[in-house]
């Protein structure tokens, strides 16, 4: 009976948390277009929606999610029945970043309560808007006790890690994964880190090469590129390149106008400092498109780069921004040579219609998920894990495998007492032989 309610306070605490977002909707969109001039379109696209779609997921599956699996038994132990119990870790930190605020600090937490935890949640100081939707929505859901929202700098972040924790869920930079990690580390807390890298986008010979661009474009200029699985670099094969190019910057011009500072669907920069950052990656930079830029608005106009130098400061680190470099190949060599001068990147995009070149290519390279002509939209699949590999980050989540990632499995054998098989108790003598011709049949 105990088990049950559980399972019926969680999905009521659930269902209450879904009401409260519908209820405030607007005002969510509204933060998000004062924190850094989020489109509304994206804004329901891929933060609201998101999480409503995601709440009432959860919400009709969890009294299966939850249910203890029974799993065939061995005979070994025979006769036993044999199940797995999904129990909360306990006390869940989860730490958002700034550039989905809203989708990145909720559907963990969605995920977290379902699976029975007890949750704080630090949202991102750069988005103080929305932390503070978040704030409000969190605190008329839930009693302080199952979930709480911590606002605050890095300062406060860096005192939470040093508390002890059953689960860490991290989402940002890998930088400061690393910092998570090892404090995480000092109480062997699992952790779940989602972080990011440079994310290539092959264009082939054999592309639809009007399609790609529109659909890279897409890809780029959501949220002004402050994307995780954004396409980071383009290798486009040098045949195709000058006409590629042509077409990049007709799609950027049919998506946000000639002057895309006057476009109402075009995000800024977060903040100055990110919006500095992102100039110093144009320096010294041949720019075939955009370069323009407005610091009192923290306004970047999508640029494409031609042929960065790889020790250039725009292809050593992830840009997570509108900046999109554009490197011609001849060979698959040459292809090989810059991906594989990377760490394993969060994600991966081919545009092809070459069959055994796309085989090639996800059997040849590690990375996080990725798509075939097309860019982003693994993401809206929540059977499919979302998650990095290596420097890109661990763990994967989405759908059911974030309940998951957020239980932790008991192995559960109930032995029957109507038999006992002599067997295995000592002493041993004369028993080797039959043991080990069991062994062997089984």
């Amino acid at each position: 009976m105990k088990y049950h309610t559980e399972i019926a306070f969680r999905k009521e605490s659930l269902k209450k948390l879904l009401h409260n977002i519908i209820e405030n909707e607007e005002a969510i969109i509204k933060a998000l277009y004062d924190d850094f001039k989020k489109p509304a379109f994206e804004a329901v696209l891929t933060e609201t929606n998101y999480v409503i779609s995601d709440l009432k997921e959860t919400i009709k599956n969890i009294d299966s999610w939850a249910k203890p699996k029974k799993v065939f038994a061995s005979l070994l132990n025979f006769p036993s029945s044999d199940y797995i119990y999904s129990e909360p870790y306990g006390n869940v930190l989860i730490l958002s970043p700034w550039n989905y605020p809203f989708q990145l600090a909720l559907c963990p937490l969605v995920a977290a309560v379902a699976a029975g935890n007890k949750v704080t949640l630090k949202p991102s100081e750069l988005t103080p808007n929305t932390s503070n939707i978040i704030s409000k929505i969190i605190s008329e859901t839930f009693a302080i006790k199952d979930v709480v929202v911590v606002t605050g700098d890095a300062t406060i972040a860096q005192e939470l890690l040093n508390q002890r924790w059953d689960y860490i869920f991290f989402t940002g930079s890998v930088a400061v994964g690393k910092i998570v990690a090892k404090a995480a580390a000092e109480n062997l807390t699992p952790v779940t880190l989602e972080l990011g890298g440079k994310s290539p986008c092959i264009v082939d010979e054999t592309a639809n090469l009007e399609l790609s661009a529109r659909r890279i474009v897409w890809g780029k200029i959501i949220n002004a590129g402050q994307t995780c699985v954004a396409p980071d670099y383009i290798l486009v094969h040098h045949k195709m390149k000058d006409t590629f190019v042509k077409l990049l910057i007709q799609e950027i011009e049919k998506a946000l106008g000639t002057n895309p500072v006057e476009s109402q669907d075009y995000a800024r920069i977060i903040n100055l400092k990110n919006w500095q950052r992102q100039l110093s990656l144009l320096e010294n930079q041949k720019i075939l498109f955009g370069g323009q830029s407005n610091k009192e608005t923290l306004y970047l106009a999508p640029t494409l780069l031609d042929e960065p130098n790889m020790d250039s400061l725009v292809m050593k680190e992830e840009i997570f921004g509108p900046i999109l470099p554009i490197l011609s190949y001849q060979s698959k060599s040459d292809i090989e040579k810059i991906i594989s001068s990377f760490e394993k990147p969060l994600s991966f995009y081919l545009f092809s219609q070459n069959k055994s070149f796309i085989d090639e290519v996800l059997h040849k390279y590690s990375f996080g998920g990725g798509c075939i002509n097309d860019t982003v939209i693994h993401l809206a699949n929540n059977r499919l894990p979302f998650g990095g590999v290596g420097n890109s980050g661990m763990g994967a989540y989405h759908g059911k495998l974030s309940f998951d990632i957020f239980s932790h499995k008991k192995a559960i054998v109930k032995k029957g007492t109507w038999l006992d098989l002599p067997m295995r108790y000592a002493p041993y003598k004369d028993k080797l032989k039959t043991i080990q011709k069991v062994l062997k049949w089984l």
